[in-house]
């Protein structure tokens, strides 16, 4: 498939609410095929549809980074042996507990990381690319991956999670990352 660009702070795309995808088509197929790819490029966990422009409900989660024991269920066609990369379709949060703090990036803040407050254990439903249900929980990182993804469909990034304290100290590095972005556009 293809790398395509991945969306910087600043761009419109990422502050948009994602539309529902209505059905699965070869489009939509070929989107999370390129998105797989980008995002094992960028070699990142994680890659919503608004990081590479499409203002759409899908993201991929690359499953062969995360520790075995952060996967507590899955339930559909996310089964051991199948492909570690996994599209995920309309994704809903359906649960979360529990809190973690970490140290968290993002592929649209290249270079920029900062600690992050998020659920422990998430669990989310989707569909996968045959439009069959699947269900996914996981904790530790995996859960740092999935709240993150299901954010940038609604327009949230992760500096939004920030204290303002913290967002205070990183305001010349958004600022010029902003400035940047917009330079590009």
């Amino acid at each position: 498939m293809a790398v395509r660009p991945i969306r910087k702070y600043g761009d419109p795309a990422l502050r948009e609410t994602s539309q529902l995808i209505e059905a699965t088509t070869p489009e939509i197929r070929h989107l999370a095929e390129d998105m797989i790819d980008t995002m094992i490029d960028a070699q990142g966990i994680g890659l919503a549809a608004p990081q590479v422009g499409e203002t759409i409900r899908l993201f991929v989660i690359d499953l062969s980074v995360m520790e075995p024991e952060s996967i507590i269920d899955r339930i559909g066609s996310i089964k051991e042996g199948e492909p570690s990369q996994i599209a995920l379709i309309n994704p809903r949060v359906i649960k979360q507990e529990g809190e973690q703090v970490g140290e968290e990036g993002c592929l649209s803040f290249p270079d920029l990381y900062d600690k992050v407050t998020r659920p422990n254990m998430i669990r989310v439903e989707a569909q996968d690319l045959d439009s069959n249900p699947i269900e996914i929980e996981g904790s530790g990182i995996l859960a740092r991956a999935l709240i993150h993804e299901a954010d940038h469909l609604d327009g949230v990034l992760f500096i939004d999670r920030l204290s303002k304290f913290r967002l205070r100290f990183i305001q010349g590095k958004l600022r010029k990352l902003k400035k940047s972005t917009e330079e590009g556009l």
